[in-house]
């Protein structure tokens, strides 16, 4: 997969393109999905299965991934653990802002061990990560 062409998801992301509420995609994550190969982190699929699990989301991650990637070729990024991990370690500029969720600092690392962008609304990672858009 080329890599200039990817985008990766932040777990908000798929969740509202899952619900069909495109509209609460900014403008430049929006034009980046509809253009490129949209990828989502393990991470990011697990956090939506803990979300299912504590009744936050309704559907099973397995769910929403199986109908994403029917809808718009959504894929899970096959990038091995250890490499996602490696470059999390050195992921500490989340942690300096007080954000201390092991979720987005993985989604983090694996967008930027890909080099991809990443579509996200958090502000803290859309201040930290250059090729956050939203």
């Amino acid at each position: 997969m080329d890599r200039a062409k990817v985008v990766h998801l932040d777990t908000h992301v798929i969740i509202w393109l899952y619900e069909g509420r495109v509209e609460r995609l900014g403008k430049a994550a929006r034009r980046a999905i509809e253009s490129s190969s949209p990828v989502a982190s393990p991470a990011a699929v697990l956090e939506l299965e803990f979300l299912h699990e504590i009744a936050r989301l309704k559907p099973s991650a397995t769910k929403v991934m199986t109908s994403l990637a029917a809808e718009i070729g959504l894929q899970i990024c096959d990038m091995t653990f250890r490499t996602v991990v490696d470059r999390a370690l050195h992921e500490n500029c989340l942690i300096k802002h007080g954000f201390r969720d092991p979720f987005d600092r993985l989604i983090v690392a694996n967008a930027k061990a890909a080099s991809a962008q990443l579509a996200t609304k958090d502000e803290r990672i859309l201040d930290n990560y250059a090729r956050a858009i939203w």
